[in-house]
This record gives structure tokens, C-alpha cells and sequence, in this order.
């Protein structure tokens, strides 16, 4: 299936790979009347694409000879948003290789005209992220093959860790994937359990994708009922806490979707919902904000244990005492 601006992309992709092309031929490969490339190639030629037209019983299209399209083609705007997305992707909790975001953040930089890269670098050396704990994270090569499953209707067998720790194995049907509050999911249904189901990503041993398609129940609103779910799992904890810093430095530092936030006398207040206080306590210590806990006191015992073990793990910083 194509959409416009897809379409448009391939005619440029097509008339690079051929010296020429008839209206016809085209329009045979992007499935659409030979009128409607005609409207596409004015959309691209009013673009500043250099297409001519050639007349006569082999005419059709070309590209100017000796133009060659750049190998990417961003707006300011769209590089900013993606030097901006790499210099956040720890925020995605995805295993990727620190080499390979290293790397895509420097060619992306050098290409940056000189006053959006000064920009963007203003950011990055100010930039404080929290990272999420190691054993939570996804794999980013796991994402990439429940997302080409997902778009291809294939079911997935899969190495589960339940909760309770047992290992189980699954034959689901995958209809989304969820990013929420450091971990990832997977919503599917599961055919061992009859029934709708979350699995973390992390918990996932193994994944194979099945070579029969599924018909996906059109009646079932997997964004709905991730959203009900995590909801559900995450009001195990009410937590409130106060920021000694002003609002917009608090609104730069958390999503806005992870909780409210209020004018408070000494900064901001923020309230939020916790399935897992350890985690909202490393989460509360990553931020780098100072930061007064006003419930629940639990909170305050597992800050106070996370303490104890950064101390246990400093030691003697003077060294054993000479005799």
C-alpha cells in the first residue's frame, strides 16, 4: 500500500534508477491512473525537482541528466529532531549499541549548519537523562522483530519469564508495542490463555515468527487496553514529591504524561502512580533534582537503602589505615 508521500519518493527513487520512463510504467508500479502521476510530477517539479518531460511514442519522464539526488534530504527542523531524539535515546530503554547512536549523532552533526548545531550542542552539554536499570532494558533487535511481525500479521512463539519466575512458552498473536516508565511491552493475544495479554519485553528469552498470517479481531483496541492495563499496574503506588526547582526546569526533566505537576511553596509539586517503588526511587535520584518526599514514608526507606548501598560500594575512601 502506498501513501502520497510515498509515492512521490518512489518516482524520484525511479526515475534515478532508469534514464527514462513513461507515464504508463509508472503508474503501473505505484498502482494509480497514469492522470494522477501526471499531478504527482507537478507536485515534485513545483518542489524544485529537475523532471522533464520528453514527448513522442517513447516519451515519459527523465531527471535532468547529471542530477543526482542527495543521499538525505532534511529541513533544519528535521535534523534538529533527530540529533535531539539520538541525544534522548536513553530515555527509550533500548539496548541499542552506544557505538551505533555515537556514530549517527556525529554524521547527523556535521551536516547541521553552524547555528542549529550550536544549538543542538547547547542541549547535549546540558542534558541530564535517567537511565533506566540494565536488566530492564529491551532488546533493540527483539523490537525490530516483534514490529516486522506486527506489520506482517505473523504470530510469535515465545521463551517467556512470567512473574513469579517460571519459565513458560507462548504462542501469541502481536497487535502493539508500549514504552512506559522504563520498561517495554508487547500487547497480544496470548492462544494458550484464550485471552488478551501484556509481556515485557524483558522477560522475553527468545522470539521465532510464525510463517501463517493471523486475521487481527478489528473489534480489539490494543492502544485502549495497554493504556487500561498499565494504568491498572501502576496505582499500586501514589506518590508525591517536591521539586526545589522552579516549573519549567521540572517540565524539561519528566515527560509530561508520567504525572501532574503543581506551584508548591518551596518549588513544584509532582504526583505520580508506581507499580514498583525501587525503580520510582531510582527514577526520583536520576532526575539530578533535590527533592523532598511527601508520601508514602516507604519511599523515603527505599532512598535511604539505595544510600546505604552507594556508601557500601564507595568504602573507606581514605584507604586502609597505615600501623
Amino acid at each position: 500500500m502506498y501513501f502520497p508521500a510515498t509515492r512521490l519518493l518512489t518516482i524520484l527513487e525511479l526515475l534515478q534508477a532508469y534514464p527514462a520512463l513513461s507515464g504508463a510504467a509508472l503508474a503501473r508500479r505505484l498502482e494509480v491512473e497514469p492522470r494522477t502521476i501526471r499531478r504527482y510530477v507537478l507536485m515534485l517539479q513545483d518542489m524544485g525537482m529537475p523532471i522533464e518531460s520528453t514527448r513522442g511514442p517513447g516519451g515519459g519522464y527523465r531527471l535532468r541528466p547529471g542530477f543526482k539526488l542527495p543521499p538525505l534530504m532534511l529541513t533544519d527542523d528535521e535534523a534538529t529532531a533527530i540529533t535531539l531524539a539520538l541525544l534522548g535515546s536513553a530515555w527509550l530503554d533500548i539496548d541499542l549499541s552506544g557505538v551505533a547512536v555515537t556514530g549517527a549523532l556525529s554524521k547527523i552533526m556535521r551536516v547541521l549548519p553552524l547555528a542549529v548545531r550550536e544549538r543542538v550542542q547547547a542541549v547535549a552539554a546540558h542534558l541530564v537523562q535517567s537511565p533506566p536499570a540494565p536488566a530492564a532494558r529491551a532488546d533493540a533487535t527483539l523490537v525490530m522483530t516483534i514490529g516486522d511481525a506486527i506489520q506482517r500479521g505473523r504470530r510469535i512463539a515465545l521463551d517467556y519469564r512470567s512473574a513469579d519466575g517460571a519459565q513458560t512458552e507462548r504462542v501469541v498473536e502481536p497487535y502493539g508495542l508500549a514504552g512506559w516508565w522504563g520498561r517495554w511491552y508487547l500487547a497480544a493475544y496470548c492462544t494458550s490463555r484464550r485471552d488478551y495479554r501484556l509481556f515485557r519485553l524483558d522477560r522475553i528469552a527468545g522470539a521465532e515468527v510464525g510463517a501463517d498470517p493471523f486475521a487481527p479481531d478489528a473489534g480489539f483496541d490494543w492502544q485502549a487496553f495497554v493504556a487500561e492495563q498499565l494504568a491498572r499496574w501502576s496505582s499500586a503506588w501514589s506518590i508525591e514529591v517536591e521539586f526545589q526547582s522552579d516549573l519549567e526546569e521540572a517540565e524539561r526533566r519528566v515527560p509530561a504524561d508520567y504525572g501532574t505537576f503543581a506551584a508548591a511553596p518551596a518549588g513544584v509539586r509532582f504526583t505520580f502512580q508506581h507499580s514498583d517503588l525501587p525503580a520510582a526511587a531510582r527514577f526520583l535520584i536520576g532526575l539530578n533534582l533535590p527533592f523532598t518526599v511527601l508520601r508514602p514514608p516507604e519511599l523515603r526507606t527505599e532512598l535511604r537503602q539505595i544510600a546505604e548501598q552507594i556508601i557500601r560500594s564507595i568504602g573507606d575512601s581514605d584507604g586502609p589505615a597505615e600501623a
